[in-house]
């Protein structure tokens, strides 16, 4: 197992820089397929770092952007019905968010209330506090998670909003039948109707781990993937299972468990050397890629929990492509977008995006960025 320390980190400037304002409109409330389209026809905006060339399209035509020979990386983890109902000794009803499953069956857990159909963090847990679930399971919150993951938001007064647990099962009951009987996929304000878990699976998903969905590569579908295949383009897969996000604090990333499997890195090694073009799925890829690849450009097989952050002034040394979602504003996913592109191409694409109207969030439009 590899574990792999923080990267120092202070907010970088882009996330000051593209402090934009996102209009509720430009937020995506519900899957393309509820809006009448299919999962492949959300928009696509295809940008090249190169000379700032925007381009706009469907995500049914990515074929005509890429290239035989060139690798794309997916993240085939899959979504776990995460949140679950919890109640407190006082009778106050609650959710948990199972986040990351850590070693020694310790699990990085977020605790919410209910705000009318939505959620928003709890942040009176006290330290030991067990609180009582469906069908007899307990979950007992031992301590705040490491002091440099707290929230930012300084409205919570310090308040940890992530909690190292212990979630007991009755029985010989299984973490993800469990899930599968009493627990919901995570969903934030902006999505304002419950979707099957369905709806929050890429279709190349194939191990459950993930508390919330990898959604840069949602819009793939099968008939698709086939095409590119078919075309010269090489698909290969890591596995990086998400913890969960926030919108209300944008903490730094924590510990995520990752998995490079060693023809993935073989085939990544064999592509940088004759020249060819990585494109990474999802900011999650990049993230998993880069806990494994040297400083100069050699990836190596591995698994573990990575605690990688990246920066500008760290730089991507793994892929050289990148298609992802548009990220709100002062996310710090930002910052690993200005690792790949200029500050000054990010405000273009932001600018054009939000005046093209594109959609915000994991049911919304993409965004690939090309060298």
């Amino acid at each position: 197992m590899m574990y792999v320390n923080a990267d120092s980190f202070h907010a970088p400037d882009v996330i000051q820089s593209m402090d934009f304002i996102l209009p509720p409109e430009l937020e995506a409330t519900m899957p393309p397929e509820a809006r009448g389209l299919t999962r492949d026809a959300v928009r696509l905006m295809v940008s090249y770092r190169s000379d700032d060339h925007i381009v706009h399209s469907r995500f049914q035509h990515i074929g005509a952007f890429l290239q035989a020979g060139d690798v794309v990386v997916i993240n085939t983890s899959a979504t776990m019905r995460a949140a679950v109902p919890a109640t407190r000794d006082d009778g106050t009803s609650v959710v948990a968010h199972l986040s990351t499953r850590l070693p020694a069956d310790l699990w990085v857990v977020e605790i919410r209330q209910y705000e009318g159909k939505t959620t928003r963090p709890f942040f009176h847990i006290q330290p030991g506090e067990t609180l009582s679930l469906l069908d007899g399971a307990t979950l007992t919150l031992h301590t705040p998670h490491d002091q440099h993951y707290r929230v930012l938001d300084r409205s919570s007064k310090g308040s940890p909003r992530l909690w190292i647990a212990t979630l007991h099962l009755p029985g010989a009951t299984m973490l993800e039948s469990y899930l599968n009987s009493h627990g919901s996929p995570i969903r934030y304000s902006y999505v304002r109707d419950e979707w099957p878990i369905e709806y929050y699976q890429t279709v190349y998903a194939n191990e459950v781990g993930s508390a919330e969905m990898p959604s840069a590569g949602r819009a793939f579908t099968a008939a698709l993937l086939t095409s590119l295949i078919a075309n010269g383009v090489q698909i290969v897969p890591l596995l990086l299972h998400t913890g969960v996000a926030s919108l209300e604090g944008h903490e730094l990333p924590y510990e995520e468990f990752y998995r490079i499997p060693a023809i993935t890195a073989r085939m990544i090694n064999i592509a940088r050397h004759e020249g060819r073009r990585l494109i990474a799925v999802g900011t999650t890829v990049v993230r998993a890629l880069e806990t494994v690849t040297t400083t100069d450009g050699v990836t190596h097989p591995g698994e573990g929990w990575t605690r990688t952050i990246v920066t500008p002034e760290r730089g991507i040394h793994s892929v050289d492509a990148l298609l992802t979602g548009f990220h709100e504003p002062q996310a710090t996913h930002l910052a690993m977008l200005e690792a790949l592109a200029s500050r000054h191409h990010l405000q273009l694409t932001y600018q054009a995006a939000l005046e093209q109207g594109y959609l915000w969030h994991e049911f919304g439009d993409l965004h690939l960025i090309l060298p």
